[in-house]
């Protein structure tokens, strides 16, 4: 009986081991098949997308509001250069732009007829750039005729507005980009 069972035995692991490489031999060529299957899915004509846009469509148009509040003539150049730039950029590529630069505190000198340092050179981009606009604050306004007790005269290209911050917040919920130089 010990020979029956020892064959028995060996004759089961036989079997055992038989089932065991045809599972093995099987999971193989399944696994081999998805991976010869996989490369000719990738290798399958792929749909070729046009590049990525880097520029928006010619008819969308931008919104700049850049804020000037401090009385240097630096920063005010400095913001004029850049909605010069601007400007420039989306004439040059076919697209339209409005920039609104808001003076408000010391950056209102920037809009007075009497101490304003760039003047001349925002009544010349106001003759040339009819999709910029100035807005001068009341409030700033208002407080600089009380310190000074004089009446403060604003350049013609200038617009008054209530509140500088407050135009700036408006423009800037109604999706305008904003700029501080």
């Amino acid at each position: 009986m010990n020979i029956s069972l020892t064959g028995f035995a060996g004759v089961a692991s036989i079997a055992f081991a038989l089932v065991l490489s045809t599972q093995i031999t099987s999971s193989a060529q399944i696994s081999s098949s998805m991976q010869t299957s996989a490369p000719a899915r990738v290798s399958a004509p792929a749909k070729v997308s046009a590049p990525a846009k880097t520029r928006p469509a010619a008819s969308q148009r931008h919104r700049l509001a850049v804020q000037v509040n401090v009385n240097d003539p630096a920063v005010m150049n400095l913001a004029l250069n850049n909605v010069s730039n601007a400007a420039q950029y989306y004439s040059e590529i076919g697209q339209k732009v409005e920039i609104e630069v808001v003076a408000f505190g010391p950056g209102l000198h920037m809009l007075r007829d009497d101490t304003s340092p760039v003047k001349a050179r925002i009544k010349s981009m106001s003759e040339t750039m009819p999709n910029v606009a100035f807005s001068a604050c009341g409030n700033t306004r208002e407080n600089m005729t009380r310190a000074e007790a004089k009446d403060i005269p604003l350049i013609s290209q200038a617009n008054v507005v209530k509140a500088g911050v407050v135009r700036l917040v408006e423009l800037q919920e109604r999706g305008w980009s904003y700029l501080r130089p």
